[in-house]
Formats: C-alpha cells, sequence, structure tokens
C-alpha cells in the first residue's frame, strides 16, 4: 500500500500550475518535488510498480520535465539520482540551447536516506562517509560527479541545476563545489544539508551560544595559523576564496538538528564583523577544528576539505513549528505555500 506522501496528487504541490521561474518560491518548489521524484523513482523499483501502477512520473511531469536517465548505484543498484529535462509545451518553446527565462534546461537531482532494506545498508554507508568527510572518494558519489562534468560539458553550466536532500543535498553541495572550482557555477538547490558538529544552534541562551561561537572562531582561527606554518605552501593557496562566487541554495530548519547549523555558521560571520573581529572570523570560516588538528599533528597527514565549509550561500530557514524531528528534516516542507520562511544572502568577502 502506497503512502500518502508519495502520490503527488495528495501531496504535490498542486498550487503550481503556472510557473513563474523568476519566484524564489517555485523555482525552489519545482527543485524540490524533483527530488522527491528520485525518491519515489526508487520506492516503485523496491515495490515493483510500473507503468500506470507507477507513481513517480507526476513529481516531474506537471511541470513539463522529462526523465532522461536514471543514476544507478553500482553496489545494490539501487535509483540514487536522476537526470530530468525541461520539455515545456510548445507555445512556450524556445529553440535557443540558453534558458532566457530564468528555468533550467536540466535538472540533476539526488535523494537523500531511505530507511527500507533494500537500500538503507548502502545509503547508511554513504552517510557515514559524509561524518569522515570522505564522500568524494565513494563510488556513488564519481558516477553522480561524472553525470554532471558530462552534462556540463554538454550544454554549459547556465543550463544545469542541482538538486538534493539530506545525503543528496550533500551529493549537489560536494559536486558543485567540485565545479566551482573549475570556474563552472551551477544553479543549485540543496535541501537539508548535513552539517556535523556540535549542536550549539540548539542552545536557547544568545549570550552562551555566542561566546561558545567566539571562542570556536579564535581557537580555529589560531590553528589555521599554526597549520600555515608548517606549510608555506598553502599560504598561496586560497581555494574558499575561489569558491566564493557560487551561491547555493540551502534550505534549513531549526528544528533539524541535521542542518541547523548553517544558521549560526553563517550569522556569526555578520556579528563578528560587528565586533570588530571579521578578520579572524574571515580564517576561522575558512577551516573545520577537527581538519586543521590533524594538519597540526597529523605528522604531515591532511585531512579532507570539511563538506560543510561554504563561503557564500542563499539561506533560506523555515521558522514554521514543527510536530518533530521528521517533519523539520523532511522534503515536502520546501514546497508548501503556508511556511514562514525567512532568507537571507551571504556573500564571502
Amino acid at each position: 500500500m502506497a503512502s500518502e506522501r508519495e502520490v503527488f496528487g495528495l501531496s504535490g504541490p498542486l498550487h503550481l500550475t503556472n510557473i513563474d521561474w523568476n519566484n524564489a518560491h517555485h523555482r525552489r518548489s519545482v527543485a524540490a518535488s524533483l527530488v522527491e521524484g528520485v525518491y519515489i523513482l526508487e520506492r516503485d523499483r523496491q515495490e515493483k510498480r510500473e507503468g500506470s501502477q507507477a507513481l513517480a512520473p507526476p513529481w516531474w511531469e506537471f511541470f513539463h520535465f522529462k526523465l532522461v536517465r536514471k543514476l544507478i548505484d553500482d553496489v545494490d543498484f539501487c535509483i540514487f539520482g536522476a537526470i530530468y529535462e525541461y520539455k515545456p509545451p510548445s507555445s512556450h518553446c524556445n529553440d535557443s540551447i540558453v534558458s532566457i527565462d530564468g528555468n533550467p534546461r536540466y535538472v540533476i537531482a539526488f535523494r537523500g536516506t531511505i530507511t527500507k532494506p533494500d537500500s538503507f545498508t548502502r545509503d547508511f554507508e554513504l552517510d557515514i562517509h559524509i561524518m569522515r568527510n570522505g564522500l568524494h572518494q565513494t563510488s556513488r558519489f564519481e558516477i553522480g560527479m561524472q553525470a554532471v562534468r558530462n552534462m556540463v560539458a554538454t550544454v554549459g553550466a547556465s543550463n544545469v541545476w542541482l538538486a538534493g536532500h539530506s545525503l543528496g543535498a550533500a551529493m549537489a553541495m560536494l559536486a558543485g563545489k567540485t565545479m566551482a572550482k573549475m570556474g563552472n557555477f551551477l544553479e543549485a538547490f540543496l535541501f537539508n544539508p548535513p552539517y556535523l558538529s556540535a549542536p550549539i544552534e540548539r542552545i536557547k541562551d544568545k549570550k552562551v551560544k555566542h561566546g561558545i561561537r567566539i571562542a570556536g572562531s579564535v581557537i580555529t582561527a589560531g590553528l589555521a595559523l599554526a597549520a600555515r606554518g608548517k606549510n608555506p605552501r598553502s599560504r598561496s593557496e586560497d581555494p574558499f576564496s575561489a569558491l566564493s562566487a557560487w551561491t547555493p541554495s540551502l534550505c534549513v530548519n531549526p528544528a533539524d538538528h541535521l542542518c541547523s547549523e548553517y544558521i549560526g555558521y553563517f550569522e556569526h560571520r555578520k556579528k563578528m564583523e560587528e565586533i570588530g573581529a571579521g578578520a579572524i572570523e574571515r580564517l576561522a570560516t575558512q577551516h573545520s577544528l577537527g581538519g586543521l588538528f590533524m594538519s597540526v599533528v597529523g605528522k604531515g597527514v591532511e585531512a579532507a576539505e570539511p563538506l560543510h565549509l561554504l563561503p557564500s550561500a542563499n539561506l533560506t530557514v523555515n521558522l514554521s513549528p514543527s510536530n518533530d524531528f521528521k517533519q523539520a528534516h523532511g522534503i515536502h516542507q520546501w514546497w508548501r505555500p503556508d511556511q514562514n520562511l525567512k532568507c537571507s544572502l551571504y556573500k564571502f568577502k
């Protein structure tokens, strides 16, 4: 028996009958729906729902997208991603390769973890890799990354969007960062992306929370300077600034402890500027304590860059109350029209 949440006609954004591609809510809602389409593609596979019984197609067809390719994991053969092509009605067609109305030509979407036996083992393995900053070493990421490279090489970065939720947001973020370092800046929608750190954002006392963040920034900046002293070559390397022109859209919920730290990560920069400690924070925000500690004491071992380190972002915070973690972490919230959303642009300088 299919869940109501899997049926587009019962839980999808049916109110979006006419998409305005310059409307932030419309763009976010379509991107989230396409990610949900990947979830349902995998559920259709698991439940052997085919043809008229399949529930996935309405999640993209409603917005005039066509499924071009499924991305298949090489270990458990689950569907973890999809490539969609925008195919509007003939009255809206434009033969040019360039999108002139703000719409994408292609969207590459990645789902998150599915807690069902057929895919959970492999998904959980990927979650562990994220915790260890090792997602880039996995075959699933390489399959997804190659699909992104090929699409960008074929149609250009301006015609490709990335989208993902949870584990899939981590995939899309890493793919986007990889492409940005090559000078290709892709539109990206990252829903509930994981940020693994101490849950400082859950502290209610603002003074205590701010004090902890200041102390963390000072320690991190100090370790960063120590690491530079041990590795003079790193002084001339500044990949963080190179990424600053890429501004992905991050969608987070304060009640979701897996992603809520992004709120403090970006807001803390502004506060440090206000108290005259901007230089410390600009250095600290480029590093993580764990990675720096390994660089300083790890006998030359260079830790992988933590995934969550981002210079710039369009941050959307859902301030609407959540009944539980499942709702706060769910993707359905991102197309609902009744949410209390706060949007902020953060640019690294």
